[in-house]
């Protein structure tokens, strides 16, 4: 028995039959005579907010919604503690629904708190004793809350995995040859342009030319694009060019004077080199997550560090493993920059990534965590065996120059912070406590390892 359920039925069999059959009884009355108000309080809250409606219409709510939430108010109200099972499936039902469709849990849950005191504030009305109306609400409190813990356990669940799909499906998509997709999308882009400047060389389309919105790039863009890149910034401007070149540039060269004024064949050409840009920048971005490696350092990408770290976490706690993590970091770094250049710089960068690579394990991960700094994550290692392995390090560092492009050698150092997993679920208080021995490290005169 689960907690929601266990204390849903403790009330329930503390409640003798007969004060419960009372209280359902002035419930269901309640939300039969006001079921129209009731739906009005619940789905209000969607209508209300901008984020909840979008998946609701006043017609959709009366037409079809009420019918369905009157009848599992009263589902809920008429339950007489027995066959769990279904009662339960049926509240994991409608969470699954809800995440299939996307609406937000807390409306849901907003909504049912508003039902609750809408219903109480009846109850109240009624000529029912003080002990059968505060019956009654502890009653219709306890098993809408047991019905909602139900279902957003569900949503969370359907939410997760759809996570996961989608994600598969994008890594899917971004798996089909990501260059010919570039080359594929950069043509398709091209032929739009052609069609629109042969129209306007004949006289014969221009006057009627295609939307780019509804070529086959601009198909793409909306479909595709949006599973390949789903949420860069970049592809949110390539739409909003998109949508003004069709609005604004096609329509002021169809409507010119033969031949269409320079200015806005210059307009047309510009929105479409932005274009090419962006989807340029969209394309190298989704090879580095394909990689998913740092394209200077080939280190980890630190987008997927919270994945690798709590993974590992989970793991150290549940078969006792030891875990340590290194947090490693270029001193002096900005001199070499100011001195040599930035080239020098992400030469030093990648002499360094080479040598923790070579340091490691293959069974231990190294990210690029910022600018200069490295992490490395260890497996299975307690502390004094991350503590010897950034000692290593260090000496390594300050005994073998770096060779930079001019054949001008340059020392570097490190400076390291170890910390080790001591039971704490957050893989930020890990991170933190490397950071914090780092910064000791550092502010001791650099060149050191220090620990938590």
């Amino acid at each position: 028995m689960n907690l929601a359920q266990g204390a849903a039925l403790r009330f329930w069999n503390s409640v003798s039959a007969v004060k419960r059959g009372v209280a359902c009884d002035a419930l269901s009355s309640i939300i039969n005579e006001h079921a129209e108000a009731l739906v009005s309080t619940f789905y209000g809250t969607f209508l209300q907010h901008k984020e909840g409606s979008s998946f609701l219409t006043h017609s959709v709510v009366h037409e079809r919604l009420s019918h369905s939430l009157r009848n599992w108010l009263l589902a809920l109200i008429e339950w007489d503690g027995t066959d769990i099972d279904s009662f339960e499936q049926r509240q994991v039902e409608i969470g699954a629904i809800h995440a299939r469709i996307k609406i937000p849990i807390s409306l849901v849950l907003e909504g049912a708190s508003l039902l609750k005191t809408e219903i109480a504030r009846l109850l109240v009305r009624l000529d029912l004793g003080e002990e059968e109306k505060l019956t009654a609400i502890v009653l219709l409190d306890e098993i809408i809350d047991y019905a909602m813990r139900l279902m957003s356990a569900s949503y969370i669940a359907g939410t997760s995995e759809r996570a996961h799909i989608d994600e598969a499906f994008r890594l899917f998509s971004l798996g089909q040859d990501i260059s010919i997709e570039r080359e594929t999308q950069r043509a398709a882009l091209m032929e739009w342009c052609q069609k629109i400047l042969f129209g306007i060389v004949t006289e014969s389309g221009s006057a009627s030319a295609e939307p780019l919105s509804t070529s086959p790039f601009g198909l793409w863009v909306r479909h595709r694009a949006n599973i390949l890149f789903h949420g860069a910034s970049m592809l949110k401007s390539i739409e909003q060019i998109i949508e003004r070149i069709d609005r604004k540039v096609v329509p002021a060269i169809c409507d010119a004077a033969k031949p269409p004024s320079s200015p806005a064949l210059s307009e047309l050409q510009a929105n479409v080199e932005e274009i090419k840009f962006l989807l340029s920048d969209l394309f190298q971005a989704a090879t580095d997550l394909e990689s998913g490696r740092d394209p200077l350092t080939r280190a980890l990408n630190r987008k997927f560090l919270a994945s690798v770290l709590t993974r590992e976490i989970t793991l150290a706690k549940k078969y006792d493993l030891p875990l340590s993590i290194i947090m490693i970091d270029v001193d002096h770094f900005k001199s070499i920059n100011d001195e040599f250049g930035h080239t020098a710089g992400d030469v030093v960068l990648r002499q360094v990534a080479d040598m923790i690579l070579e340091a490691v394990r293959n069974s231990d991960f190294v990210f690029r965590y910022g600018g200069e700094e490295f992490l490395i994550v260890l497996v299975e290692t307690l502390s004094d065996q991350a503590l010897m392995l950034a000692e290593r390090l260090r000496g390594a560092f300050a005994n073998r120059p770096v060779m930079l492009p001019d054949q001008t050698s340059v020392k570097v150092t490190i400076s390291a912070g170890v910390a080790s997993y001591e039971g704490h679920p957050d893989y930020q208080f890990l991170i933190n406590a490397a950071d914090r021995a780092l910064y000791r490290a550092k502010n001791a005169g650099r060149n050191r390892v220090l620990a938590v």
